[in-house]
């Protein structure tokens, strides 16, 4: 298709596509926590990607533990197999949280930081990987499931005003260890972030987008992402802008501009995480994304995105829709555009 990287998923929770002494194997591989599929997903997939002339990054989940707080989750949890390293639940117990009804860990603890930067070490040090990924999920919570952090934030937060501060600091610290430790282990290894698309909106901040969205990453997640590109922290960030042009609450020109002034300053990329997902889907609020089965919406964010001097990359979210029906004309669509690319 005329692609030059893929983004692979290794940790979804706290488990592993990857042979790793901190984590069990994860149960999307044989359908048991910890069973070992007698094969590395993550070396195979690296070596076959470079075979291509791809570059291969492992995309984290830094404080997911499990989707759900089930009594089955937990006694899987609970249960690894004897040859396996125990789940962080069972090892860590005073570590674990519970917020948007999933079990995470409390990012305000610093052994949790630790314990992450652990992760990536591992990582970085054993497999020619080209660069370490982080979406959106940093504090994820849902008005019905908060995060209790009250007990930690009075134990490590005395130097702030207000918990918000706190937990961005929190945020800010894990993104600043690991910046440092990937350059130390292998300075050729790209560090990068896709958070939702808005950092924060105009009405809220006059540095922010003039948007008018739901989930503004600075106060939902605690991430102050823009600060991390600013200080060069990380090596790109791909916001995650899955709205068409015509959405006038949050358009995908006026956030992808929002953030080409927001990179141009710095050496920290632009790349744009594009909702591939929602092509082919009628929506009443977004019919773009199923007229003519979504290649005028496509072909309009990629021109502006080409049109940008800053935004030096595209990526699509995700694998699986490429082979969905409702996507197709969209996928031949970008084969023929990118081959083209390709080949000059």
């Amino acid at each position: 298709m005329g692609m030059n990287a893929i983004i692979f998923q290794v940790k979804p929770n706290a488990d592993a596509f990857y042979r790793s002494n901190i984590l069990p194997w994860s149960p999307y591989l044989t359908g048991t926590l910890g069973k070992d599929p007698g094969y590395d997903p993550l070396d195979f997939i690296i070596k076959e990607a470079h075979k291509r002339n791809l570059k291969l990054h492992v995309w984290l989940n830094p404080y997911r533990v499990a989707m759900d707080t089930s009594k089955k989750t937990i006694h899987m949890l609970e249960n690894t197999p004897p040859k396996a390293p125990k789940s962080v639940y069972s090892s860590h117990p005073d570590w674990i949280r519970t917020a948007y009804n999933l079990f995470v860990l409390d990012p305000g603890i610093p052994a949790v930081r630790a314990w992450i930067e652990d992760i990536v070490t591992e990582i970085v040090s054993n497999y020619d990987i080209d660069g370490i990924h982080f979406d959106d999920y940093f504090y994820y919570e849902s008005t019905d499931s908060t995060l209790n952090d009250e007990k930690t934030y009075l134990a490590y937060g005395i130097a702030f005003s207000n918990k918000a501060d706190w937990r961005r600091n929190n945020t800010y610290l894990l993104i600043q260890q690991l910046s440092k430790k990937i350059k130390t282990l292998k300075p050729h290894v790209e560090f990068g972030i896709s958070p939702a698309g808005v950092w924060r909106n105009k009405e809220d901040d006059p540095r922010g987008s003039d948007t008018q969205a739901g989930l503004q990453n600075y106060d939902a997640a605690y991430a102050d992402t823009r600060r991390w590109v600013q200080e060069e922290l990380i090596d790109y960030i791909a916001p995650q802008i899955y709205w068409p042009l015509a959405r006038k609450v949050a358009s995908y020109d006026v956030i992808a501009k929002w953030w080409a002034n927001v990179v141009r300053p710095t050496k920290t990329r632009l790349y744009i995480g594009m909702a591939l997902y929602k092509v082919g889907q009628y929506d009443a609020l977004e019919p773009d994304w199923s007229i003519e089965g979504g290649v005028p919406e496509i072909k309009r964010q990629l021109d502006l995105n080409e049109s940008i001097p800053e935004i030096q990359g595209s990526i699509l979210f995700r694998q699986g829709f490429l082979r969905d029906p409702e996507t197709q004309k969209v996928v031949e669509y970008i084969k023929k555009r990118w081959r083209k690319t390709s080949d000059k």
